[in-house]
């Protein structure tokens, strides 16, 4: 079992910026991939951006230029940097991964945090 913990949300106003971080733990994982979600009410569940473990990146287009993901491998850490922010940003952001786990790291499994807010409002 692999637990994701988000961090990082809150309010902020059009233009700032803020960085949300989503730890990985649990006994005998290794990370394949991890991906950054947002769903604002009333929408569907958005891919924002994801990274692999080789470091390729990729990015839906609305943030392109404003988000950055990023991996600290030792850490199972992976961070959303955000940035020129815009109300259109608001939503609950979700941490998601793909990892391996168990004996031999042979079994393929996907886990998703509980989310943190972001808020984007003068």
């Amino acid at each position: 079992q692999v637990q994701l913990v988000e961090s990082g949300g809150g309010l902020m106003q059009p233009g700032g910026s803020l960085r949300l971080s989503c730890v990985a733990s649990g006994s005998r994982f290794s990370i394949n991939a991890m991906r950054w979600y947002r769903q604002a009410p009333g929408n569907q569940r958005d891919l924002v951006a994801a990274i692999t473990n080789g470091g390729s990146t990729n990015y839906t287009d609305p943030v392109k230029g404003r988000f950055t993901i990023s991996v600290d491998n030792a850490k199972n850490t992976v961070y959303l940097q955000m940035n020129s922010l815009r109300p259109e940003d608001t939503a609950v952001y979700y941490c998601n991964a793909d990892v391996r786990v168990g004996v031999g790291l042979s079994r393929k499994r996907n886990y998703w945090g509980q989310g943190t807010q972001v808020t984007v409002s003068s």
